[in-house]
Order: structure tokens, then sequence, then C-alpha cells
């Protein structure tokens, strides 16, 4: 167990309406004005979900937060995407190849990009939105 707590710091927190398999603690995506549902694997997430009542849902867009997560996340800068589990795993890598012309396009992530401050035993990351 750690001696720190990053729990709450910079908490941005707003009300959507939550879509049917919305759970507490996963991260979601955006379905429609004003409202989130669960993210498939390698989906990029607008927020972490608290747990829904009534057809709404809390969902964290800023600050530091606890998810479950997997793929190898680690401390540091990372973009980030949901493995489909409730939890975050690394964006796959970009590759780059050169069109028919030649010309090369640099291709950015897709994902989220965030603060991984801890990485912990029990599966959970801290990272800052």
């Amino acid at each position: 167990m750690s001696k720190l707590s990053f729990e709450g710091i910079g908490a941005v927190v707003a009300t959507f309406s939550a879509g049917e398999g919305v759970k507490g603690g996963q991260p979601v995506k955006l379905t429609g004005n004003g409202a989130v549902g669960p993210c498939s694997a390698g989906e990029a997430f607008c927020g972490v979900a608290m747990e829904p009542r009534a057809g709404l849902a809390a969902v964290q867009v800023g600050g530091f937060v606890t998810v479950p997560s997997s793929g190898g996340v680690a401390v540091g800068r990372a973009t980030l995407v949901a493995d489909g589990n409730g939890g975050v795993k690394p964006a796959p890598a970009a590759t780059v190849e050169p069109g028919d012309d030649g010309a090369v396009t640099i291709p950015v992530a897709a994902g989220v990009p965030a603060l991984v401050v801890s990485v912990e035993s029990d599966g959970t990351a801290v990272l800052l939105l």
C-alpha cells in the first residue's frame, strides 16, 4: 500500500446520461449529446464513470483518477485507450508507410494523453487526465 494519495486532486466531474452497461470505475466514451457508454477495446475514452444512478452517471473528465489497467501501462507520459474490460491500456504505436506518391504522413496515435503517476500491483493505475 502506498503512502501517497492523489485521490480527488483537480477532479473535474460532469453528469451525463448513462447508456446501458456503464459501470462505476470504467472508462467511457461519448455516445451522443450529453450521453456516455462503455468503451470497446482500443477506443479513446472521455473520462471515467462513477457509479451510475437513475440513468445518469457522474464522469470524471479531469484530474487524478484510479483505473484498472492492463497491457503494460507504465509510469510517465502515455497515450491510453480502453482495454474493452473496464480498464485502460497503452495505445498501439502508429505505423508510418509512404503513400503511392512517396509522401510520408506522420500519424498520431489515437488515444488519450495522460500522465501515469503510479502503477499498482493490484492492476490499477493512477492517471492525471
